[in-house]
């Protein structure tokens, strides 16, 4: 890496330099630009597992990016269904607001292309903690980079959901004739979270059919 930042004063050295395939020149200092200017920022994988105590309190956060996720209920909210069908997580993970988003706009497209309005999507978790990061950018120097300040507060960037395994994260009420595509629907929105989940397909029971354990009374 020294050597490619080294290259950026002398683009004779360019051409002798190992680089990936298809990383060019103009390429690599519009990229470099844009981490000067932004600071680096990390993977996601770096937030996914859950560290220590959640930092939820946004009266100590000088400001934060609201959650891209602003819609969690989606479909007939009036409507009478037969089937629920639920996406739950195995694993224990933080899942970012983005990742969210992203899910719910997967699984409720295919479920507006098959059923138009006839379905219930509800997302469950809601992102409460706030995620930090210390940005670091490179230094005044090409031959080095920054290292920065070890166990470092940082700045709130984002917010993420905290899950538990057996948690639910997505439901979908749909009508008997319905359940492969909320089935469908939930898979292609579950490639979106990066964590783990499994679909489970539930009756609805009426509210005005008698209950089995009142009826073995009587």
């Amino acid at each position: 890496m020294a050597q490619i930042l080294l290259c950026l004063f002398n683009r004779k050295l360019w051409k002798n330099v190992h680089k990936p395939q298809g990383f060019s020149y103009k390429s690599f200092k519009y990229r470099l630009g844009c981490m000067l200017k932004k600071g680096y920022r990390m993977h996601a994988r770096n937030y996914r597992p859950v560290r220590g105590q959640a930092y939820t309190r946004k009266k100590f956060a000088k400001g934060f990016p609201p959650p891209k996720i602003n819609k969690f209920t989606m479909g007939d909210t009036k409507g009478t269904f037969e089937v629920e069908v639920k996406l739950i997580a195995l694993k224990r993970a933080q899942i970012r607001h983005m990742a969210l988003e992203a899910a719910r706009v997967a699984t409720n497209r295919i479920l507006m292309d098959k059923l138009v309005n006839d379905y219930l999507l509800q997302i469950h978790p809601y992102p409460h903690i706030i995620l930090r990061e210390n940005k670091m950018i490179f230094g005044a120097h090409a031959d080095r980079l920054q290292q920065g300040m070890r166990r470092s507060f940082g700045k709130a960037i984002g917010t993420a959901a905290r899950v538990e395994p057996n948690q639910t994260l997505i439901t979908v009420k749909v009508k008997a004739n319905g359940v492969e595509t909320a089935k469908e629907s939930l898979k292609r929105g579950s490639a979106k979270l990066p964590i783990p989940c499994k679909i489970t397909v539930e009756k609805i029971q009426s509210p005005d059919a008698p209950d089995k354990s009142e009826m073995g009374k009587a």
